[in-house]
């Protein structure tokens, strides 16, 4: 396997801390921004690259639907953050990055210096590196038991099964809704009767990703 460019090693870097910074990728022209990379050819032509070596994955070719794989974070020389297979003695500090709306999108996701302390066994066999929180406005959600003011926890994961409950980036903005592909259209479902489904028709050309998977809920009595 070959190793990696110069170039190459610092679009990787710029990938790992935007997620690890954000709780998501970043898009192709935040990685040209960043890097001075004047054309969105020249980061594809980086990020083909990546890929073709097993540094990342890509799904469904998006932009924010981008993930360092096991590989790159050796490359990088990441730690995991819990033996494999032990458990953990003390609770898990997950972030709060920001807002999702549980209805119409709402703006694009914060950064925050908050967290929440949680037993780590609520979140299953995700690892505390792997998920970030989003606290809930909106009652689309209710069917499933999520509330306005509700804080989610989230798996990050570029692509999502059909029928998944996801955190979704549309055009800047974050929601989350049960995932449907059908074709070329994206519809991404309420559990609010009351509500309509969002869709997103490929030839829209909106840009879209799955942030990730909704493992778990928490909510302040």
């Amino acid at each position: 396997m070959r190793g990696l460019t110069d170039r190459q090693r610092q679009v990787l870097e710029f990938i790992a801390q935007s997620i690890t910074d954000t709780g998501y990728p970043p898009t192709i022209r935040e990685i040209g921004h960043a890097l001075e990379i004047r054309s969105t050819n020249g980061v594809n032509d980086h990020l083909r690259a990546l890929e073709r070596k097993g540094f990342i994955e890509r799904g469904n070719a998006k932009s924010r639907a981008i993930q360092v794989t096991p590989q790159g974070e050796g490359e990088l020389g990441y730690q995991p953050t819990a033996p494999s297979g032990g458990s953990f003695d003390e609770s898990l500090s997950v972030p709060v990055l920001g807002r999702i709306a549980a209805g119409t999108p709402i703006e694009a996701i914060e950064q925050s210096d908050e967290h929440v302390r949680i037993d780590p066994s609520l979140l299953g066999r995700a690892q505390g590196a792997d998920v970030f929180a989003l606290r809930v406005e909106g009652e689309s959600m209710i069917g499933d038991g999520i509330l306005d003011g509700d804080l989610i926890f989230v798996r990050r994961q570029a692509d999502a099964r059909r029928g998944e409950m996801v955190a979704v980036w549309v055009d800047g903005s974050a929601t989350v809704k049960r995932y449907y592909r059908d074709g070329d259209t994206i519809r991404l479902e309420p559990s609010n009767p009351a509500m309509d489904p969002i869709f997103v028709h490929a030839a829209d050309a909106r840009e879209t990703a799955v942030l990730g998977k909704v493992i778990g809920v928490y909510r302040e009595l």
